[in-house]
């Protein structure tokens, strides 16, 4: 899986490798700057310099095709602003008329963006606002009437304070809506400016950007809260570091994770029997999602287990899934004397109180168990109690209103508007609830993180190229929920059936697309299986 990092270990990663003189901190600084202007022709082509000029907004009457592409590099008073000072120099290099703003102390950059500073400073001007200055607003804008391009190197992955001052006027709407009226590319360099690279929040204002240049690997705030939206297109370059040896490192699921051929040979009970409980007359379509899903990704066998009143229901309703008769905790225990039954699913439009009386009975069996939907909220008022019940072999499957619920506390350190960073992500948010609750949590969004009481996270995030907007429909949850369940029979461990059932999640509603509802989920896993050879 691919490293989600945070600031801190990003900065371990980078102190290492210069302290084992394998590179300086000014080579890195020359290749992350030359990293963000390949991104840039790699981008917008019609930007490098040895392609055609781009046409300027309707009644400009400034230079022709023929004259400089025009940018405006902002930098801040770190690393992240020497990396912008590299920007300048090769744009430069490369004929286009550069105009530079530096936030901050000249005095005061660190020693390799100083360098570099300097060096831009031998035979071009640099305009300097101090830190925190007074209300700029008139003469800040005096920029060129026309910008081709923006780069914004004020603050990287350490931002720790809310942005604010020179710059920060640059994330309100009149200004961002001048800009792209211009036809100016904003180009950010590791993080926009205002992002939390931990978490993805942002603190007080950020500058959105057209495409976010990243070094390395992606960082757990590039795929986070508002990270996708604030970042743009993303693009990851390498300056030539190794990968972290962490285990506590965040990833990010990908195809790796999903292992799922069968054994030659193998008869149905071989892959797991799964149990899934419906609630009653007219609740039961939930349950059958989850059940189908449970039955597409490889279970061996699953039975829907129904109370009286929908017998006939879901009779109606299915082939290839079985049917049990499960009325109440006494006929609940009663069918989990089959042993071969070793993965359990409850929530999906249970009802509260048919929750509250099978959870229990379902935990006690220890097996294999997704809890979702109202098994999670049936305990919204005593949490605890569920917690004392769970056990290591279980999954909890909330959404955002769900974890609340049973994580009030968690929950307000998360949603609290951050006054300093790195703010509380919703990887930190996680794992303490996992830690809590003594199982693997999966934190269900378009930024779904799934960790385990140990510490391992990934976050399984459906932004940037693999965006899919339609999951959100109603019924999906309980396909994920079913994914889960059914990699749970054929033997996985819950923390990676979680990760392979979510990654396969976002991956059969990018294979159907727009239009999608809950029911295509499950149908789309053969072509999913198939092109990836399984």
């Amino acid at each position: 899986m691919t490293e989600l990092l945070t600031a801190a270990q990003m900065q371990v990663i980078e102190k290492t490798a210069i302290e084992s003189g394998e590179v300086t901190g000014l080579e890195l600084m020359e290749q992350a700057g030359q990293g963000v202007v390949d991104a840039i022709f790699e981008e917008w082509p019609a930007l490098d310099r040895r392609g055609a000029s781009p046409s300027r907004s309707p009644g400009y009457l400034g230079p022709d095709e023929g004259d400089p592409l025009r940018a405006v590099v902002l930098c801040g008073p770190g690393n992240n602003g020497g990396d912008g000072f590299v920007v300048a120099r090769l744009l430069r290099e490369l004929g286009w008329a550069v105009e530079v703003f530096l936030y901050g102390d000249p005095e005061k950059l660190p020693p390799d963006a100083r360098v570099n500073y300097e060096r831009w400073g031998e035979e071009n001007e640099v305009r300097v606002f101090a830190v925190d200055p007074a209300p700029l607003e008139d003469d800040f804008l005096r920029f060129p009437n026309e910008m081709d391009l923006i780069v914004d190197g004020v603050f990287g992955t350490g931002l720790t304070r809310p942005f604010a001052g020179a710059f920060s006027m640059l994330a309100n709407a009149p200004a961002r809506t001048l800009l792209r009226d211009q036809g100016a590319k904003v180009v950010a360099i590791d993080t926009p400016s205002g992002l939390c690279a931990d978490s993805g929040r942002v603190l007080g204002h950020a500058i959105a950007a057209d495409m976010t240049v990243t070094f390395h690997s992606r960082k757990l705030g590039h795929v986070l809260s508002d990270g996708p939206a604030t970042c743009g297109t993303l693009k990851i370059k390498s300056i030539g570091l190794d990968p972290a040896e962490n285990d506590q490192v965040v990833h990010a699921t990908d195809a790796d994770r999903v292992k799922l051929s069968k054994a030659s040979g193998g008869h149905k009970y071989a892959h797991g029997h799964a149990l899934i409980l419906s609630g009653g007359s007219g609740k039961t379509g939930a349950a059958r999602l989850a059940s189908r899903g449970a039955l597409r990704i490889g279970a061996g066998l699953v039975t829907l287990g129904v109370p009286p009143s929908a017998q006939m229901e879901v009779a109606s309703q299915i082939t290839a899934l079985m049917l049990q008769r499960v009325e109440g905790k006494d006929g609940l225990a009663d069918v989990l004397t089959d042993t071969r039954l070793n993965a359990l699913c409850l929530g999906p439009a249970l009802g509260l109180e048919r929750a509250q009386v099978l959870v229990p009975v379902a935990l006690a069996a220890q097996r294999a168990t997704v809890l979702d939907a109202d098994a999670l909220s049936a305990f919204a008022d005593d949490p605890g109690a569920l917690f004392a019940q769970i056990h290591e072999n279980c999954v909890l499957t909330p959404h955002g209103g769900e974890f609340a619920r049973l994580f009030p506390d968690i929950a307000e350190k998360l949603n609290a508007v951050p006054t300093n960073g790195p703010a509380y992500s919703k990887a930190d948010a996680a794992r303490a609830a996992a830690r809590r609750a003594g199982c693997v949590v999966v934190f269900k969004g378009p930024d779904t993180v799934i960790a385990s009481p140990d510490g391992r996270c990934s976050v399984n995030s459906a932004s940037y190229e693999r965006a899919a907007p339609w999951l959100a429909t109603a019924g999906s949850g309980d396909v994920l929920a079913g994914y889960i369940t059914g990699l749970l029979a054929r033997g996985f461990a819950p923390l990676h059936a979680a990760e392979a059932a979510a990654w396969l999640h976002v991956e059969c509603a990018r294979q159907f697309g727009p239009g999608m509802i809950a029911e295509d989920l499950p149908e789309q896993l053969p072509d999913v299986f198939r092109k990836m050879n399984i």
